[in-house]
């Protein structure tokens, strides 16, 4: 436990930030789910509107500093390429 009053305050905030920061990470999760299953199922329309969605968070977590923008950048691009695959796949 921290002595200091400011310390104290730092604990609060740290607390807060960190569960701020799990809820988006979980809601990104969420979200990279919802589209590996469109992927599985060979649903290009919904596998396109939840590419949207993750790419949307994703851009706004690292914009935050949740996850690192590197990480974010590779997922994409991870991602991407699972979408365009299918489209081929597709036709």
């Amino acid at each position: 436990m921290p002595n200091i009053k400011s310390a104290e305050k730092r604990v609060k905030i740290i607390e807060k930030k960190t569960a701020e920061n799990k809820s988006v990470k979980s809601k990104i999760s969420t979200y990279i789910k919802k589209f590996k299953v469109a992927i599985e199922n060979k649903d290009v329309q919904v596998a396109e509107v939840a590419f949207n969605d993750v790419v949307s968070l994703m851009d706004k977590a690292a914009c935050e500093n949740v996850i690192h923008k590197n990480s974010a950048d590779r997922k994409k691009a991870h991602f991407a390429k699972m979408l365009d695959d299918l489209k081929k796949e597709a036709k």
